[in-house]
């Protein structure tokens, strides 16, 4: 247990312009309890104030340290200090579940204490950058199909004339039509809806462009890091650097199951009687999940090997719900100590 290995935990709450902290002893009892801004001088400021009142052997117990706790997590780490990551649902108890940034820094604090096993912060280098290029792709993707659904509606709207010389084209047609329209129409309903188009197709060409340049640099990062994965069948380079994110670094995780635990894939127990099942996982990183569901889908459709496994298990019985966490399963088992093994090359 972790009251074994140190004398004081330090929990720290993060937020974008200042953290709280407390300090409790590792028998829990809190020994005091701060603020200071999220900036270098306040990361000094709250360090100086550990040493001050935690003395002897100390981890801090960062909330958030991926993002508003990234500043004060990699300062702690240049420092030598013992850091760990805590979730941000963190437990509370008692009758009223009173909140405040300071009792939120306290329960990060016992969260620490209450754990068996802790997570090491995520790395910061390419696996930041890799987070990074990944979120916004996503963001240009999804703005990209909401220009798409507004494109088609205003073709369904638009006026007769209009309308009818772009019924018949593929999409690529249409989004390079659109893009080369010129509102000179007498009739103000048409000239609108011709500006729209050009507008809303334009936008579709340019965020295309956005996510196509995004993915060649995820993927030359991919390869530069862990080329390993994409020889995976069913693995994309999007895929690959979903789980490169979560897995982050060699010795994260203390086995395979605390990464399958993560990723929403560990079997839960539900049986019942003389029922003997396991049941879907919803939580962990949802992301890191959707990745290895997308590996999992396109090894049904091109993977003999997958394929003949499915089959065997349907044979047995089992559910498609059943099946898709075993497969999943296995995909977490099998990234995982495929990246551990590459890491140590």
């Amino acid at each position: 247990m972790l009251a074994e290995q140190t004398d004081f935990v330090i929990g720290v709450d993060t937020h974008r312009d200042r953290h709280s902290a407390a300090v409790l002893a590792s028998n829990g009892g809190l020994v005091d309890e701060t603020s200071a801004s999220a900036d270098r001088g306040g990361y000094a400021t709250l360090l100086g104030w550990a040493r001050r009142h935690a003395s002897g052997r100390r981890l801090w117990a960062i909330e958030g340290s991926g993002s508003y706790g990234a500043g004060l997590t990699s300062f702690l780490d240049q420092q030598g200090e013992w850091v760990v990551e805590i979730g941000r649902r963190v437990r509370r108890n008692g009758p009223n579940r009173a909140k405040s940034d300071p009792l939120d820094a306290i329960e990060a604090a016992r969260e620490a204490l209450s754990q068996r096993r802790h997570a090491a912060p995520r790395a910061a280098g390419e696996r930041e950058a890799l987070r990074v290029l990944v979120n916004t792709r996503e963001g240009a993707i999804l703005a990209r199909t909401a220009a798409i659904n507004q494109l088609r509606a205003l073709i369904v709207a638009a006026p007769e004339p209009l309308r009818a010389s772009l019924r018949s084209l593929s999409f690529a047609e249409l989004v390079t039509r659109c893009a080369r329209l010129r509102p000179g129409a007498r009739d103000v309903t048409t000239r609108a809806s011709a500006l729209a188009l050009r507008s809303t197709a334009r936008r579709i060409a340019a965020l295309s462009a956005e996510a196509r340049q995004l993915t060649r640099e995820i993927t030359h990062l991919v390869e530069t890091k862990a080329p390993a994965l994409l020889e995976e069948p069913g693995v994309g380079p999007i895929s690959a650097a979903r789980v490169l994110i979560a897995w982050s670094h060699r010795g994260r995780f203390h086995s395979e199951a605390a990464f399958a635990m993560l990723a929403g894939t560990s079997p839960i127990p539900a049986s019942s009687g003389q029922t003997v099942r396991h049941r879907l996982n919803r939580g962990g990183d949802r992301q890191l999940n959707r990745a290895l569901h997308t590996i999992a889908l396109s090894r049904r459709a091109t993977h003999r090997p997958t394929r003949d496994y499915i089959d065997k298990r349907v044979r047995d019985g089992k559910t498609t719900r059943d099946i898709n966490r075993s497969l999943k399963r296995y995909l977490a088992r099998r990234l995982f100590r495929l990246l551990e093994r590459s890491a140590m090359t």
